[in-house]
């Protein structure tokens, strides 16, 4: 942790809980130097805790403790800069082994710099939870989680064991084994603590990480969000989050939830209302009476899809039932006193007698209006009601469109548009969530004593978070009739939602692809955006676990789940949803009788020992890494090859560059950056041929983000992306000069660069949505791209552009790449960076188009803070910080 600051207000208090005392940075002292801050958010009393323990007269000042206390006369639109420093950073192994070689790098090149390599050091607790390489290979049967787990390892040593390198040559970093469960819920139920505790200082415990959906410990007021790696690594190594004080957005909550409507509903109708409203860049804290009958896992889920509303972060208070959450989830008494002493000793306690914060602006929810719903065919703020989901995929494929049905070259049925060929329970967003994971085996129970099965062409799988819930759900007597349906235990970890859903039944992918079938996929997850799911699947649905089941027992999108029989039952007798869906007593019954803190304290009682295959992984030792010379997996990345000790002093005018593509809108960090499976004819899978790996030993885009090769190759290569430059083309290709032939995009971007040219990338509204991908970042640098130039960004990725020392340009309001007339024959240049740079400086972008035409247009400049001006003029942020270690 970095040295705590002069605290020049004099708040440092003492706080006894049983028989131990603990230091503390009192809010309530503060007032007597800034004022009154009861009505604060309760989210940013916890960032005026941050600054108040972290005042140092430079990185943090007292006006930056006065600016965040005067927020409700200015409700975060003053656009004051300020330095965040969490408490402790988490990553998932997609995310983590491309971090954790940066480390590793960053030792490196400090040797090469002459300074001392234990120097690269995290400074603040890290907790990496290998979560995201599993894959569904294996489904249906008794031993599929063991199969599973077995190619796991198979295909993923070489990065095991640099990761068991990084546990022992690094201090403050921890690795949870694979096989453990999904990094959040992992981090809910055993990691965070609420009041962070160390060196007899009590303080908030607060976060960041290198997945967007660290948001979910905000369910259990943890103040944490997704950044990439990069800001990640920064982090790590003591440096500062710059961040603007943010507006806060308050969601009022009132009533409670309607018989049969499950959190999973509420969380989607959440997520339409907040996209809709427009909360990017905000913080969305959640208030009102409804949050009094609200359990915590229900306020989990909604954290968790603060990334697919917008929001930096969704917020809930400490209040009794935070407490019993940790109290249930087997947490020490003593922290559990200690929460509550500090929340209420600091203000940050709520009740049904709290007065109501202040907000930017406020929305409102009646939960007794949430209705049974699913998201899709394509964004997860696509709510459609379950009673209009039929209506939603004929407008998607109109009927009329659709060819007959075809049959399976396995003689095993047929298959047409509309199939559901993918049921998975799945993702950390649901499976967190006993209500809906004891409600979806309630109703396949109900469905099995009926006699419905599911339907032949239905892959289902279930991958459940964490180890307590096949623990609870056995317990409940339902494990069982979801094996029997399919739904055995594929994993503990994040599969489907990830892409990781692997492969479809041959003769069902020959069928789909044979004939261009739009069929379907439903998940408990959190994002389904097009090509994440599976190549085979255009049209995706997110939907609560017992839903999916349903979906699994209809086998198509095409029936009207509301009114339409599942299918027909042992007695003949047509069965519907309805018969089958369990009441709320049901549910309560259930959890009441299964649910113990006996199985969360046995859990994760040893949780970083592993299985036997992670104990059997070799481990080398040393300061730094022997990089393997024929690994595809991991490699020296080289951004810091022949790095000069010092950054230039002024910064360069970009020069007669070409646009390697043009984007429309909502491009998100699966179409930069694919995680999922790699195509022997990318150039990415030529590349692994080229170096003896057989298609069937790819693994994925996010298994290997520890090799530059790989990545760079796999940048803005996912199957469904549109280049405008090469229109009637669907896949990562362009033109060159927007006239040539049709190529890839790393070919082209190798042709550029040996011509010398410098790249831009162009693209309409929200650039960047999604995963907090770094590697959507590092991929663009590496292809050679100076600058992107969009209508608008998402929050992570616009950073990582600047961490990655790209530019981000915002087009004016009114301008657009299509009132323009882009092509791809145009030059650019962007004017005004060789006369200095400012945050938010209004550059000049001139385009020249073949005909010699040129306009000279405005655009905004978004590096936001001066921290990020300084990380932009070093070339990056992890240069800003290897420079200032080195000396």
């Amino acid at each position: 942790m970095s040295t705590l600051g002069q605290d020049t207000l004099k708040t440092r208090r003492t706080l006894t809980v049983g028989d131990k005392a603990y230091a503390y940075y009192s809010l309530k002292a503060a007032e007597a130097a800034v004022g009154d801050v009861s009505c604060l958010p309760f989210s940013l009393k916890v960032l005026l805790e941050n600054l108040l323990r972290f005042e140092d007269g430079r990185s943090v000042t007292a006006d930056d403790i006065r600016a965040v206390a005067a927020w409700t006369t200015d409700r975060g639109r003053a656009g004051h800069e300020i330095a965040f420093r969490p408490a402790r950073v988490l990553m998932q192994d997609f995310t983590g082994v491309p971090a954790v070689v940066d480390l590793a790098a960053m030792r490196d090149a400090m040797a090469a710099l002459g300074g001392d390599p234990a120097r690269i050091n995290p400074q603040v607790p890290v907790d990496l939870v290998i979560d995201h390489s599993v894959m569904v290979d294996s489904w249906g049967g008794p031993d599929s989680l063991a199969r599973n787990m077995e190619l796991e390892f198979a295909r993923n040593g070489e990065r095991y064991a640099f990761l068991r390198w990084g546990q022992g040559a690094f201090d403050n970093f921890r690795v949870v084994p694979p096989g453990t469960g999904i990094c959040h819920q992992v981090n809910c139920e055993y990691l965070a603590q609420v009041a962070w505790s160390a060196d007899g200082l009590v303080y908030p415990d607060t976060l960041v990480g290198t997945d967007s959906h660290t948001t979910m410990v905000g369910g259990m007021a943890v103040l944490g969000w997704g950044v990439g790696g990069i800001e990640a690594e920064a982090a790590m190594l003591g440096q500062p989050l710059s961040m603007l004080i943010p507006e806060v957005v308050g969601f009022r909550l009132s009533g409670s939830l309607r018989e049969g409507v499950t959190a999973t509903d509420l969380v989607l109708t959440v997520t339409e209302m907040l996209r809709a409203k427009g909360v990017v860049g905000k913080f969305v804290e959640f208030f009102g009476p409804g949050l009094s009958s609200m359990a915590l896992p229900d306020r989990l889920t909604i954290g968790n899809m603060a990334p697919e509303y917008g929001a930096t972060c969704g917020f809930f208070p400490i209040d009794a039932e935070t407490l019993r959450f940790l109290a249930f989830t087997g947490r020490d008494p003593h922290r559990v006193a200690l929460v509550e002493a500090y929340a209420r000793a600091q203000g940050l306690w709520r009740d049904e007698t709290t007065p109501d914060p202040l907000f930017t602006e406020t929305l409102e929810l009646e939960l007794g209006t949430v209705e049974p719903s699913l998201s899709g065919p394509k964004r997860p703020q696509d709510r459609v009601a379950l009673s209009a989901a039929k209506a939603g995929f004929d407008t998607f494929v109109p009927a009329a469109e659709q060819s007959p049905r075809v049959p399976l070259s396995n003689g095993r049925g047929d298959l047409g548009h509309g199939d559901v060929v993918i049921a998975a329970i799945t993702s950390c967003t649901n499976t967190s969530n006993p209500s809906v994971m004891l409600a979806a085996g309630l109703v396949a129970q109900k469905a099995v004593a009926r006699g419905l099965r599911v339907k032949p062409w239905v892959k289902t799988s279930l991958a459940p978070g964490s180890q307590v819930v096949p623990d609870y759900l056995a317990a409940a007597g339902l494990q069982e009739s979801l094996d029997s349906l399919g739904f055995t235990v594929a994993g503990f970890g994040c599969t489907t939602c990830i892409g990781n859903s692997g492969p479809l039944d041959p003769a069902i992918a020959e069928a789909i692809d044979g004939n261009n079938l739009v069929v379907a996929a439903v998940l408990s997850g959190n994002r389904n955006f097009e090509g994440r799911i599976s190549p085979h699947v255009k049209a995706n649905y997110l939907a609560s676990p017992p839903l999916v089941v349903a979906y699994a027992l209809a086998g198509s999108m095409r029936l009207d789940l509301s009114r339409d029989p599942l299918g027909i039952g042992a007695d003949g007798q047509p069965v519907h949803l309805h018969d089958i869906w369990p009441s709320t007593a049901e549910i309560q019954a259930a959890m009441e009788r299964a649910l113990s803190p006996d199985s969360y304290r046995r859990r994760y009682a040893d949780v970083f020992k592993g299985p036997a295959l992670w104990q059997q992984v070799p481990v080398t030792t040393g300061q730094t890494y022997d990089w393997p010379a024929r690994s595809t997996y991991i490699h020296h990345p080289p951004y810091f090859t022949d790095m000069a000790p010092l950054p230039p002093q002024g910064f360069a005018d970009i020069q007669g560059a070409r646009a390697l593509a043009i984007l429309g809108d909502s491009i998100t960090t699966d179409h930069i950056s694919p995680a999922g499976s790699i195509k022997p004819s990318s150039p990415a899978g030529t590349w692994l041929v080229a170096h003896g790996v057989a298609p069937a030993d790819f693994n994925s885009y996010g298994s290997r983000r520890g090799h530059d090769a790989v990545m760079t190759r796999g940048t803005l290569a996912n199957v469904r992306i549109r280049n405008e430059i090469a229109p009637g083309h669907e896949g990562g290709v362009t033109r060159l000069n927007g006239a040539g032939e049709v190529l890839s995009i790393f070919d082209a971007a190798m042709a550029y660069q040996a011509q010398g040219t410098p790249l831009v990338v162009v693209a309409g509204k929200e650039y960047g949505t999604g995963s907090s991908r770094d590697w959507a970042a590092k991929g663009t640098y590496l292809l050679g791209v100076k600058a992107v130039v969009a209508e608008s960004f998402e929050r992570i990725h616009r950073s990582n552009l600047v961490g990655m020392g790209v530019l981000p340009l915002q087009f004016p309001a009114g301008t657009d790449r299509k009132i323009l007339g882009l092509d791809g024959t145009e030059t650019f240049s962007v004017r005004g960076l060789s006369e200095g740079l400012k945050p938010r400086q209004t550059l000049t972008l001139e385009i020249t188009h073949a005909d010699g035409r040129r306009h000279q247009v405005p655009v905004l400049c978004r590096i936001d803070t001066v921290d990020e001006v300084e990380y932009f003029r070093h070339g990056g942020i992890l240069h800003y910080v290897l420079r200032s270690l080195a000396g």
